[in-house]
């Protein structure tokens, strides 16, 4: 698998890749992951699994996860899981990032962005944040397949 991505590691624009994120982008990119399976969850909002696993799905508003502002609770998270506590710092630690978590989430490998806020990423850190996401859940014969077939670029 994939090392964690070091703090700073998702510049604003990366090359070949520049426009901007969208949320469309999210299930296209996770319904393109091998093995794949989208299954409605509460309120129809989908949940994409890998091996009966969910690696991102998007959270009915909770409590844990509200304006601090209004107190109004954010109708748009997305939960992504990542490899490891190490990645799960490394993209919440920026309070300018629009990675967050929730204490609903201590201990656990996973990121919460606001769909709203998807645009700060370009394409790029989107399509790397979903294969780690995937990933972290595929079993290791299917992640390793995968694998081979999307050498890793030198580091």
């Amino acid at each position: 698998m994939k090392a964690g991505p070091p703090p700073g590691a998702y510049p604003a624009v990366m090359p070949g890749k520049s426009r901007r994120a969208r949320v469309g982008d999210v299930h296209e990119l996770a319904s393109r992951m091998p093995g794949v399976k989208a299954e409605p969850g509460t309120r129809g909002k989908p949940i994409y699994m890998v091996g009966g696993k969910s690696f991102i799905f998007f959270r009915n508003p909770r409590p844990d996860a509200t304006d601090p502002e209004t107190g109004q609770r954010y109708p748009d998270v997305i939960m992504f899981w990542v490899p490891d506590e190490a990645d799960k710092q490394a993209l919440i630690q920026d309070p300018s990032s629009p990675f967050f978590t929730t204490s609903h989430f201590d201990g656990h490998p996973s990121v919460l962005v606001r769909a709203s806020r998807i645009g700060q990423l370009s394409l790029a850190e989107l399509t790397e944040l979903i294969e780690d996401a995937w990933l972290s859940r595929a079993s290791r014969a299917r992640a390793a397949a995968w694998l081979r077939e999307h050498p890793l670029p030198p580091t």
